[in-house]
């Protein structure tokens, strides 16, 4: 017998087979690998394709509108939005709506007074409002009249302003179509109270003429109460209003602001800045920072340091030894307290009753002084001096007869006659 495998027919072995199969599982995976790769790289050329066409799509946008804001026609000074009319919305509203706010106790009395001129004019664009005196609150709602729908917030702004203290002549104002207004939160923009009031009144000015700058430039009705910036007016007024407010609570001076509003208010008056950029004849504050440090009001002056620690202070009982107490009887002891309290109270008590007299103790008086008689008016004056300045007036007024000279003595022999 021959020994091996070559005698017997050949059948495929299990080791071969496995080895067949792990390289075909190979090739699979490569193949795989390489489609994959394949599909990111077209992937990536694709995305890479449409954001190169997507900058260049922005980029035409943008040229565009940039041709577009220059070809743009300008709005004619004086235009006005046309007026919301009944005929706009001839069925009315299908619900009604309504708005109420709280008014502080001193504002009661004013109400009070100009109360039918608010119901006069709300009625006008079909407005009810309701006075609530025991609440202390202010309703205002729709009716089945009102045609315009932004009447109500309207009307809702009106009764806010009333609340806030502004008059009711300008108040009113917000019922116009081009009128909008503002109510600026300032009370906790600045924690510490003392740096709030400061920068409150720095927004009012001397007199108040920092806010009546800001409402000439802005054209729009300012007024600071408590905790509250109360602007009516345009709504571009408005925006730069805010802003001011805003940066004087930050610490900021309004003066820079209004310097600025002072000077964009004469570039707009220039027709060939309007589409320009005005930042290079804005002026650029810088805020200063101290570099020197704040010194404190208390300087503590430092000690001579020394390496050895302090002398134990004396207890009690150390005095008492010093002094002798120590050894006397409680008995003595007890004496000793109550002479030095019966000492102390005796001394309270003279200082007490010095106190009381000093009430009834008469003020010096100031030794009276000798009233020397002075001279005589007459002494001093010079009477003949004074009368022929007189003389001198009356000559030199104007119309006045000469004086007549003196008349010469008579003659002996007329003496004579007469005796």
């Amino acid at each position: 017998m021959t020994h091996g495998c070559s005698a017997l027919p050949r059948k495929p072995c299990a080791l071969s087979a496995a080895v067949t199969r792990g390289r075909y599982r190979a090739t699979v995976r490569l193949k795989h690998k390489e489609e994959e790769q394949t599909a990111t790289m077209a992937a990536l050329g694709e995305k890479s394709v449409r954001e190169k066409e997507k900058e260049k799509n922005n980029k035409q946008r943008k040229e565009k509108q940039k041709t577009d804001e220059s070809e743009l026609l300008t709005v004619p000074d004086g235009w006005k939005e046309p007026q919301f009319m009944k005929e706009d919305n001839p069925r009315g509203l299908l619900e009604e709506s309504s708005f109420a706010t709280l008014f502080p106790k001193y504002r009661e009395a004013y109400l009070k007074e100009c109360w039918p001129l608010v119901q006069k004019a709300l009625g006008e664009i079909f407005i009810n409002a309701t006075l609530d005196l025991i609440e202390g609150s202010i309703t205002v709602s729709t009716t089945k009249k009102t045609f315009d729908p932004y009447a109500v917030i309207r009307a809702r702004d009106l009764i806010k302003l009333l609340a806030r203290s502004v008059p009711f002549e300008q108040a009113v104002r917000i019922l116009q179509d081009d009128v909008a207004c503002d109510i600026i939160k300032i009370g906790t923009l600045v924690r510490n109270r003392e740096r709030f009031v400061k920068r409150r009144q720095r927004l009012i000015g001397p007199k108040g003429s920092t806010l009546k700058a800001l409402e000439l430039l802005t054209n729009c009705y300012v007024l600071v109460q408590g905790n509250t910036v109360s602007a009516l007016g345009p709504y571009s007024g408005l925006k730069e209003v805010r802003k001011v407010v805003l940066d004087t609570m930050k610490n900021i001076h309004p003066i820079y602001n209004i310097k600025t509003l002072m000077i964009k208010r004469e570039l707009a008056n220039n027709p060939d800045l309007r589409t320009q950029s005005w930042d290079r004849f804005l002026p650029n504050f810088r805020h200063k920072s101290l570099s020197k440090r704040q010194k404190p009001k208390k300087k503590k002056v430092k000690k001579e340091y020394t390496p050895f620690p302090p002398p134990q202070p004396e207890s009690q009982v150390d005095r008492e030894l010093a002094s002798g107490e120590f050894f006397l009887r409680e008995s003595e002891k007890r004496r000793r307290k109550m002479k030095e309290i019966k000492v102390k109270q005796a001394e309270a008590l003279s200082r007490k009753q010095e106190e009381r007299k000093k009430a009834f103790i008469p003020p010096k008086e100031k030794p009276a002084e000798k009233k020397t008689k002075k001279a005589s008016t007459e002494d001093k004056l010079d009477i003949q001096a004074i009368k022929e300045k007189v003389k001198k007036a009356k000559n030199k007024k104007l119309g006045a007869p000469p004086p007549k000279p003196a008349a010469p003595p008579a003659d002996g022999k007329k003496k004579k006659s007469r005796s």
